[in-house]
């Protein structure tokens, strides 16, 4: 009984310096379906800049991740979109290195705002 015991105890606190260690390392934020779905053609705006369109690819209405075809004349470094996620942080605009261009978050049905890295302001609407 004591041998059950105490291997019960062992696992007990294995399991809690796991959950600590993942808590400590930040785990990633869970997947939150967007306010909108995202397949389609979006403008992305950034102030005192120009405008472009983006395609956004979906596998379904409800995805939390896809793919971006921007248009010609996007401001900034947004030419190299090619990825998009949606997270409980927001919305992430990735490049083909799957660096981070902006992170926005829902203003309105159909509208993101947010900033890219350096700080501009984008904004992306249908």
């Amino acid at each position: 009984m004591r041998r059950i015991l105490a291997g019960l105890s062992l696992g007990c606190v294995a399991a809690v310096l796991a959950a600590t260690m993942v808590f400590a390392q930040g785990a990633a934020p869970a997947a939150k379906t967007p306010p909108a779905n995202m397949a389609g053609r979006w403008t992305l705006s950034a102030t005192g800049s120009t405008s472009c369109g983006m395609t956004f690819g979906a596998s379904s209405p409800d995805a939390t991740e896809g793919t971006i075809a921007p248009g010609g004349g996007c401001p900034f470094n947004f030419f190299t979109s090619r990825k998009w996620s949606y997270t409980e942080a927001g919305l992430t605009l990735r490049d083909h290195n799957a660096q981070s261009l902006a992170q926005l978050s829902p203003a309105g049905p159909n509208r993101f705002e947010g900033k890219t890295g350096a700080g501009q302001d984008v904004a992306l609407s249908r």
